[in-house]
């Protein structure tokens, strides 16, 4: 009967000009719910592929929707994405896999990078800055860093032409959040999440999306709603209104209590209450500790003197600022990744900047001296004195307690107004361990596939999390990577509901100094490496080997290649030295 309907409907279309602003001709659509709702055969000049998911549940047809043919279905090979205009209102990213053709948002939804140049994965999009991954048939977020899924438009295709049909917001904003549910008084479940950082945020998003209404409350040792961490080294002058992940009107609308500029102290296991440093007490059904670590000062003479900085908050990062100037001589310690983007902040707007490192180049733990030393050569071009293989003995101050010179481990001297500590980092998991939840040596707490502690209804993540690395054949580490902070907040979330969700984490990290950017996937340490191109002029790929088997890759103006590394291990493949006299994008086909 309601074949017949929709026929009898359709063929009154071209007498009364029934159809809908920027969309398809009634009896257009009319074929595509016959075809794809019921079952029906198509006819030799008409062919659906595919019918993808417009949008959140939450969408009505009152909306505005632009619909256009955007390229001809040859236009895009298997396992390609191609970016196309739809009506000069947004540009969509048609990908093609396994037949099957989808279109969603063009740009990763953490900085905007164009996914054009994704690696296209089995089932996702990973994107090529920074790693993020969505998936191809919804959008969804799938792996970090970001908080946003992209959107998925409607695709058909007719006589060879693809068209879309795009809601016209999400064209302009090419975003979307999930949809999400709210509190149910009647639901007196609470699920608390001790640490606002980035995975303690994701942890928080995933539980409304997947359905939690419940209490839900974040415990932040910080005064500040959850922020974007990883730009503090990089981008010391910014409001902390522009790094903030949500806006606290966000996180009243979806019911998220947060307690601010405060701590756990004690979690009572017997009794399931938490003690908080002002006295409080909340009581839980389950909790996610993602408390993250605190930066160590050296134990030197002098290093609690003035101006001895170190480097892992926003008012930390903000102080900093505050203290240079063109007469200001810095002094950084450390050449990790936080002290070394620190350090080429600070040029330009010091009246020196020295680094001394314990390490001959830079980064060499990680990339190596061939990698570090390049990186190095940057360094020095700008003016940045380097001390490798050295250290500081002490620090000296005036009559107030006010930093001056640093000495070094030879006995040379040298003026410091300001020194940048990049030194480590301890664990915030003391507590735990007074709570009787098993701490390790190192202050890690180790977790399960599903990031269980061995106590049940307590889950951890992020760095303080012992987790099993899916790229490394599954061995446990603690990592502390931003982006792999908030794929453990979403893989906690999901099995503090019960699903089973497995973690398979490829930690995947960058940086970026003096414009160039490198990128960097795997984990574990290496006895050679392998390098393809030109290092100097940062157009290479450096394969890192431990017993003939790939463990990690890093990589400089050669996207994708690093992610298409990431989506390689992720679906259980290997790379061993014996390969690497290949062109490095065909290894990873």
């Amino acid at each position: 009967m309601l074949r017949n309907f929709l026929l009898r409907f359709a063929s009154f279309e071209s007498a009364n000009r029934l159809r809908s602003p920027h969309s398809k001709p009634v009896s257009a659509l009319v074929t595509l719910i016959l075809s794809n709702k019921m079952g029906c055969p198509l006819s030799t000049s008409s062919k659906v592929l595919q019918i993808s998911k417009k949008g959140p549940p939450n969408m009505t047809e009152s909306e505005e929707y632009v619909e256009d043919v955007v390229c001809k279905s040859s236009d895009v090979q298997e396992n390609e994405a191609k970016v196309f205009d739809l009506r000069d209102v947004g540009k969509v990213l048609v990908v093609r896999q396994k037949g099957k053709l989808s279109a969603l948002g063009a740009k990763c939804t953490h900085y905007g990078a164009p996914l054009q140049s994704s690696a296209v994965g089995d089932g996702r999009l990973r994107c090529q800055w920074h790693g993020a991954c969505f998936n191809i048939a919804t959008g969804d977020i799938e792996d970090f860093p970001g908080l946003d899924s992209l959107p998925c438009y409607q695709v058909s295709v007719q006589d060879d032409n693809v068209t879309v049909r795009a809601r016209r917001s999400e064209l302009e904003s090419n975003k979307r959040i999930k949809s999400m549910s709210k509190r149910d008084p009647n639901n007196n479940q609470h699920f608390v999440i001790i640490g606002g950082g980035p995975s303690g945020a994701v942890c928080a998003e995933t539980l409304r999306q997947e359905g939690f209404q419940g209490k839900l409350t974040v415990v932040a040792k910080e005064r500040y709603l959850p922020y974007d961490r990883i730009k503090l080294s990089k981008v010391m002058d910014v409001p902390i209104e522009n790094l903030q992940l949500r806006a606290s009107s966000f996180y009243a609308t979806y019911d998220i209590d947060f307690i601010l500029d405060c701590e756990a102290t004690k979690i009572d296991l017997d009794h399931k209450q938490i003690s908080l440093k002002d006295g409080r007490s909340l009581n839980y059904d389950r909790v996610y500790v993602a408390t993250g670590s605190s930066p160590r000062k050296a134990d030197i003479p002098g290093a609690n003197l003035e101006n001895v900085m170190v480097l892992r908050n926003y008012d930390q990062s903000s102080s900093i600022h505050a203290l240079l100037g063109p007469e200001k001589h810095v002094v950084v310690l450390g050449s990790s990744f936080i002290a070394m983007e620190a350090a080429a902040y600070c040029v330009g707007k010091a009246a020196s900047v020295t680094v001394i490192s314990r390490s001959s180049v830079p980064f060499e733990p990680v990339f190596g001296k061939e990698v570090g030393g390049a990186l190095l050569k940057l360094f020095l071009e700008k003016e940045v004195k380097f001390f490798g293989e050295s250290g500081i003995k002490s620090c000296a101050g005036d009559a107030n307690g006010v930093l001056t010179e640093v000495e070094l481990l030879d006995g040379s001297k040298l003026k410091a107004d300001v020194l940048i500590m990049g030194t480590g980092s301890a664990l915030n998991t003391q507590f735990l361990r007074e709570s009787g939840v098993p701490v390790n040596g190192d202050g890690s707490v180790t977790v399960s596939e599903y990031l269980q502690t061995s106590v049940p209804n307590i889950f951890a993540g992020g760095d303080i999390a012992n987790a099993p690395i899916w790229s490394h054949g599954n061995e446990h580490g603690f990592i502390g990577h931003y982006g792999l902070a908030q794929y453990h907040g979403k893989i906690a979330a999901m099995n503090m509901l019960n699903k089973g969700q497995v973690l398979k984490a490829v930690p995947f990290f960058w940086t970026m100094l003096f414009g160039k950017s490198v990128r960097y996937c795997g984990y574990g340490r290496f006895d050679s490496v392998v390098v393809r191109g030109d290092v100097d002029n940062f157009v290479f790929v450096a394969y890192f080997v431990k017993n003939e088997e790939v463990v990690s890759i890093c990589a400089s103006g050669m996207d994708p290649i690093v992610s298409k590394y990431a989506e390689y291990v992720f679906q259980g493949n290997k790379l061993y030295k014996k390969d690497l006299g290949k062109d490095p994008f065909e290894l990873l086909q």
